[in-house]
């Protein structure tokens, strides 16, 4: 028996991309995709049929970076560098966040994700009061149904510094708590090197490395973070990172904005993985990160929005068009980061077959932003944005078909939303 079948769609396998294709899915996989028509057998037996005609078909986008809790603190990145904007308006809004507002703020950038064709997302969560705040963000992922990474913020040097032993003990309730799950994982998510002290870093990764996770952390978003840890530890941040042990395949280093080439270097001997966010490196004015050099040198990058405080929204087509923007503005070089580059970079290098898991979504491109269209990669990455995606899947479930989202009441949430904004910003002295 097939669970979806979808026809009449442009597919994009690792042999590029095909018109004309179709594409089953069974028990949350990808069970068969050729060209059409799909095989009798395969559409007597299917319970739905889903045309994607006018569509393109690809795998579900990666957010490899965001915080869910600032979908409550939009609009508000303007004319603040970045460690003004953290203090005077970021770090009181989270402190006056509650449980409940948590929650909503979890379920509203969930969805945006959803909308915008993010199938999954890494999310750096800083409200941490009580475990309870991060187990109200995955009940909230395990609603919505997307693929979801919680890297559990935190610092124990600084403002609202906590325990080593603290942050360790709930690091291990919550990598217990995902274990065996298959759309939920857990990491480490230090706020930034100049907040963490190496024994907690070593001891952080090392726990999360035993749950085959790993560790997911700010670096070098601003020179004025580079220039403390230099002041500090006497190296920059990558290889103070790398000194501890606590630089390899399972670290994520997000921004990388100002990262020198012997940095670029021991990012590649390692293996890091960067995760680059040009929308919010922008607005914040922190640089625009040398990503053409990173994947030059062969080191593996991913995008992520960021924040919505900082973006201010979860759009990973305007991301990608930023990225192949910035790369181009900071070599004055217009063959820098081709559409089809930064496609596999939103992807987080996914494709299209047997097997794998069916997250995926439809992207409309019969539309006056994006025809004629005599590019695919170039039309999804210059032309397209959130709003062209048509039809999630995720997990083999349909969660929004002809851009209604199925799995909750959009516009109640949205009203809920607004209400709890308005209260928190009371209780945070912002009004």
């Amino acid at each position: 028996m097939t669970d979806i079948l979808i026809e009449n769609g442009r597919l994009r396998t690792s042999a590029g991309w095909s018109e004309g294709r179709f594409l089953a899915v069974k028990d949350g996989k990808i069970s068969a995709l050729g060209n059409s028509p799909a095989p009798e057998e395969i559409r007597a037996s299917a319970r739905q049929v889903l045309s994607a005609k006018g569509c393109v078909v690809l795998p579900g986008l990666t957010n490899a970076h965001t915080h869910l809790s600032q979908t409550f603190m939009r609009g508000l990145s303007g004319g603040r560098p970045l460690m003004r904007w953290l203090k005077e308006l970021i770090w009181p809004l989270q402190a006056a966040m509650s449980l409940e507002e948590l929650k909503l703020a979890a379920m509203l950038g969930l969805v945006e994700n959803l909308r915008c064709g993010a199938t999954d997302v890494v999310d750096h969560q800083k409200i941490t009061k009580t475990t309870a705040f991060s187990e109200a963000v995955l009940s909230s992922a395990e609603e919505i149904g997307v693929r979801f990474t919680l890297a559990r913020a935190w610092a124990d040097k600084g403002v609202n510094a906590e325990s080593s032993e603290s942050i360790v003990s709930e690091l291990e309730f919550l990598l217990d708590r995902c274990q065996g799950k298959d759309r939920l994982r857990i990491s480490s998510g230090p706020l930034t090197p100049w907040r963490a002290t190496a024994a907690t870093l070593q001891n952080t990764h090392a726990l999360a490395q035993q749950y085959s996770s790993g560790t997911h952390i700010h670096v070098s978003e601003t020179t004025g973070e580079v220039t403390m840890m230099v002041e500090e530890s006497g190296m920059r941040p990558v290889a103070w990172l790398a000194s501890l042990g606590v630089l390899d395949q399972n670290t994520q280093i997000v921004h990388a904005v100002w990262v020198d080439s012997d940095e670029i270097c021991l990012l590649k001997e390692r293996d890091a993985l960067v995760v680059h966010c040009p929308v919010s490196n922008a607005v914040l004015g922190s640089g625009s990160a040398p990503v053409q050099e990173m994947l030059e040198a062969g080191v593996r990058v991913q995008l992520g929005t960021d924040g919505p405080a900082s973006n201010d929204n979860q759009d990973p087509f305007e991301n990608m068009k930023m990225a192949v923007c910035t790369a181009r503005l900071r070599s004055l070089d217009p063959t820098h980061l081709s559409p089809a580059a930064v496609l596999d970079m939103a992807l987080a290098g996914k494709q299209l077959s047997v097997g794998k898991e069916a997250d995926l979504i439809f992207v409309d491109l019969e539309h006056l932003r994006a025809a004629p269209v005599q590019d695919i990669d170039s039309a999804l990455v210059l032309c397209c944005s959130g709003s062209d995606v048509k039809t999630v899947i995720a997990g083999g479930k349909i969660l929004m078909q002809d851009k209604k989202i199925l799995v909750l009441d959009e516009e109640a949430l949205l009203k809920e939303c607004q209400a709890a904004v308005s209260n928190m910003r009371k209780r945070a002295g912002l009004n």
